[in-house]
């Protein structure tokens, strides 16, 4: 599958809309597309043609290195990513190769970061919502959140703020994921899981 180079990147932090979900580990998607406009310098602003919010810019040094980004965050909450998602991708004409989801991973150590291309949901809605929607083809930024404590439910656990403890760490962490999405975008998957999957 060979993709044009020049081809922009839609850069898709996953979460859920509205104050009261900002803090939630559900949304260190968000979090992470957040960080990345404020490093394009750009303010998100209501798609015209998806239920989304988003961002152009550019990232990487000047020259050939430097990659055209739209940073999305759908708002047709979690579960119904994959519709808002695949608006952008058409209406910026974004490979699906060129699609990266940064979402929460239950399955790994809090702050621990896993990149991939392809494969399945592991029953994160987002994903299986996006997958249903353009196939499993696209790059995940999988930040790892744990497995909840004691008896507390999954979907308890994810819809609740970082603890203090984690709080501590998060901007560290965030920031490490932002910087493996440029990673990603400018050098390729390769070179990004060398240096960001411990």
């Amino acid at each position: 599958m060979t993709t044009d180079a020049s081809a922009p990147w839609l850069i898709v932090g996953l979460g859920n809309p509205g104050p009261e979900y900002a803090g939630n580990r559900h949304n260190v998607g968000f979090m992470v597309a957040d960080l990345l406009a404020e490093r394009v310098g750009g303010k998100f602003k209501r798609a015209q043609k998806a239920q989304a919010q988003v961002v152009e810019g550019r990232i990487g040094p000047p020259g050939p290195g430097n990659r055209r980004v739209i940073l999305a965050k759908p708002m047709s909450y979690m579960n119904l990513s994959g519709g808002p998602v695949t608006a952008l991708r058409d209406f910026y004409k974004v490979p699906t190769a060129h699609v990266v989801a940064v979402h929460d991973e239950l399955d790994i150590e809090y702050g621990t970061l896993r990149l991939k291309l392809g494969g399945g949901d592991n029953g994160h809605n987002g994903l299986k919502s996006m997958t249903k929607a353009m196939g499993p083809e696209y790059h995940r930024l999988r930040f790892g959140i744990g497995r909840p404590p004691g008896r507390m439910q999954v979907a308890d656990f994810v819809l609740k703020d970082f603890s203090s403890g984690e709080r501590k760490e998060l901007d560290y962490f965030v920031d490490r994921a932002a910087d493996a999405v440029e990673c990603l975008v400018i050098e390729g998957l390769e070179r990004a899981q060398s240096a960001y999957n411990t």
